[in-house]
């Protein structure tokens, strides 16, 4: 039951100066960071994290926000999704990234409910996203400038394998007891 998972706190979330905040908080309840570093991702590397193949979802999920919120459009999935994915691209290699590696029971479960959804405006105030990010997806997407919601964490243990692998080298990942480990063992 003890999991790894992969936390990037985005670029607004850098330049906005959360990043202790947002630290803290997965800190408070537990979690071990086995892994840190500041990056500037390139395109190249964008595409990797979020692959071509995410298009169709993301589209999906914009077209269900906008329904919900009474926006139309004539846009298919596949259109909106990519010009979503251009968005996020462009806005991921616009200021540096902070990847982090958090480990834990239940780890992947426990950092999304932290985080909170996915769609700010969704999320549940306590939450990371709730508490400071006011916007919705959809909204931002509409405006051009989609995935500023602060932060990403891996949605299950496949994922987060997957994730990390492509984030972090084995040497850069550590092993080391924390005062929480005895309420683990």
């Amino acid at each position: 039951m003890i999991e790894r998972s992969l936390v990037l706190l985005k670029p607004d979330a850098v330049q906005r100066g959360l990043i202790g905040e947002i630290i803290a908080r997965f800190e408070r309840t537990g979690l071990k960071i086995v892994g840190l570093k500041m990056v500037w991702i390139n395109k190249d590397f964008a595409i990797k994290h979020y692959p071509e193949t995410l298009i169709p979802i993301v589209g999906k999920k914009t077209l269900d926000d906008w329904k919900e919120m009474g926006i139309e459009t004539d846009k298919t999935a596949e259109q909106l999704g990519a010009q979503i994915h251009k968005d996020l691209l462009e806005f991921t290699t616009e200021a540096p990234i902070v990847a982090m590696v958090l480990e834990g029971v239940h780890a992947v479960l426990i950092i999304r409910k932290i985080v909170g959804h996915t769609s700010p405006h969704k999320a549940e105030p306590g939450t990371i996203r709730g508490d400071y990010s006011p916007i919705s997806m959809g909204y931002a997407t509409q405006r051009g400038f989609g995935g500023r919601n602060l932060i990403h964490a891996s949605g299950n243990v496949k994922e987060a394998e997957h994730e990390i692998a492509l984030w972090f080298k084995p040497g850069e990942l550590f092993k080391y007891s924390s005062v929480h480990d005895a309420h683990v063992q």
